[in-house]
């Protein structure tokens, strides 16, 4: 569903586990950071009606989650630590294309979003299936989920508002530079990403 073409090497699980800590902070930021560029699309384009109405509900599931993993933090006795440069949203935005319409520039954004979603979900999968921790997994799950509707509405919104046959070629070549970001990051245990 999710057409990513590299998966996480399955040893990535066993990495947060050593590190509990770390990838909740991690995790805690990143739902953090999605509300914050949903918040930002909706600024930027305030007249693309439909998508603000779509994106404001995300906002508010989106610092829901950043507050359900504080509180999950907490519940471990665990506190949250500093958010550290995310490389793999980094060089992911690197790939945007600059110059074109304001369109464009919106379909660059919600691609982006998207694959980041489709990650995440991929990665929430990895955990609720694989955790040692019961109560963890089902936690994971719920994530999960959430990012693949989250993904789902992004690709939509770039159909949306760009031709179809170029937002489908743009995507491959997304995956396909996704993968090589995924290729070239080291297997890190602290990061969502």
């Amino acid at each position: 569903m999710l057409g990513l073409k590299l998966p996480t090497d399955p040893r990535w699980v066993n990495l947060t586990e050593i590190t509990l800590e770390d990838i909740l902070t991690d995790h805690a930021y990143c739902e953090q950071k999605a509300a914050t560029s949903c918040i930002s699309l909706i600024q930027t384009y305030p007249e693309k009606i439909e998508m603000v109405e779509a994106l404001a509900p995300i906002v508010t599931e989106e610092w829901g989650h950043f507050r359900l993993v504080l509180a999950e933090l907490k519940k471990r006795g665990l506190t949250l630590g500093r958010q550290r440069k995310d490389e793999y949203v980094n060089l992911l935005k690197q790939f945007e294309l600059k110059g074109g319409s304001r369109e464009d520039h919106l379909v660059e954004k919600l691609l982006v979003f998207a694959l980041i979603e489709a990650r995440s979900c991929e990665r929430f999968r990895l955990l609720s299936l694989h955790l040692s921790d019961d109560k963890l997994k089902d936690f994971y799950h719920g994530f999960m989920v959430s990012e693949a509707g989250h993904y789902r509405l992004f690709i939509d919104l770039a159909n949306r508002y760009g031709d179809q046959s170029k937002v489908k070629a743009r995507w491959q070549e997304y995956l396909d530079f996704e993968s090589g970001i995924m290729q070239s990051l080291a297997l890190r245990g602290d990061r969502m990403h």
